[in-house]
């Protein structure tokens, strides 16, 4: 049964989770490096999940999930959480966080320019004009500060950042092989792989944990960006009738996240981060608006 104000309800709880988790990376990466961070939050959403399983009664579920679907969560998992957390907290550890955050949200044109390569998925001329005014945000946001203050920002730590969009966006096709698996399920198994291969790393990186508040900030990073968004994300989408309306309810967790970033951490908000951020979801939003119904308007002409 279709309910849309719990699923408002239930996208509120999304954005306002991801909107809090950049300063939370932020404050752990000041005591922890970035594998620790990453360690104790796969830890932390792993136990959620399987915590989520056993509450649920869906341990049997486990049972339908075939030979070759094991190995496709074992290939998800390394990509997330292992890999793109991995880049994605070492682009933080060197970018403040009003600039590593938005970078990131510009893996639907990533994702576009992958479906087009690997599903072959024509991109429509007219997406092509919302494309570029997200990749001139990225230029802002990557420019900007240097312009207005004089420093430099890492260049490992933007290429890091543009990198994290292209795990995740070949992590999503990836996943999509999974698209019929039980949600919860799907997730746990992801992070049931990611932090087996984080376990196996620990031998090798110079582990030394001893600060409860970077402890703590790691957990909460856990629950907050790992675990509670997806889990209620995935509900207001079946609880509404509009999920296009969800989907782009999102983009107001960047913004809010910018208010958050400076609150917490102090930071002062480049006026080039708004406009960065502002032209990244703007791209993204025409394309969703007007590069669709142009490209219906097109289909119908055919016919």
């Amino acid at each position: 049964m279709k309910d849309n104000n719990k699923a408002i309800l239930y996208i509120s709880i999304t954005v306002l989770s991801w909107a809090t988790v950049a300063s939370a990376f932020k404050l752990a990466l000041s005591s922890l490096t970035y594998y620790e961070l990453l360690l104790i939050a796969s830890i932390t959403a792993l136990i959620a999940f399987a915590t989520i399983l056993t509450f649920r009664k869906r341990w049997f579920l486990l049972r339908s999930v075939s030979r070759r679907q094991w190995k496709t969560f074992a290939i998800a998992g390394t990509l997330n959480p292992t890999l793109y957390y991995l880049v994605l907290f070492k682009s933080y550890e060197l970018l403040p966080a009003q600039i590593a955050q938005p970078i990131n949200y510009m893996w639907p044109v990533v994702l576009s320019i992958m479906l087009a390569i690997f599903a072959r998925q024509r991109i429509p001329v007219v997406k092509f004009a919302g494309m570029a005014i997200s990749l001139v945000g990225v230029a802002v946001i990557s420019i900007g500060p240097g312009q207005l203050t004089g420093a430099n920002l890492s260049a490992l730590g933007l290429t890091l950042g543009i990198g994290s969009a292209f795990v995740w966006a070949t992590y999503w096709l990836i996943n999509r092989m999974n698209v019929e698996t039980d949600q919860i399920v799907s997730l746990f198994l992801n992070f049931l792989f990611g932090t087996l291969w984080l376990l196996i790393m620990a031998p090798f990186m110079k582990i030394e944990i001893s600060s409860l508040k970077g402890v703590l900030a790691a957990v909460y990073s856990g629950l907050f960006e790992m675990t509670i968004p997806f889990i209620f994300f995935g509900i207001a989408l079946k609880k509404t009738n509009s999920p296009a309306l969800i989907n782009h309810l999102c983009y107001f967790s960047p913004f809010l996240s910018l208010f958050i970033i400076h609150l917490i951490l102090g930071e002062n908000i480049y006026s080039t981060t708004y406009i960065g951020l502002a032209l990244i979801v703007g791209g993204l939003l025409f394309n969703e608006y007007i590069g669709r119904q142009v490209e219906q308007k097109n289909i119908k002409r055919r016919f």
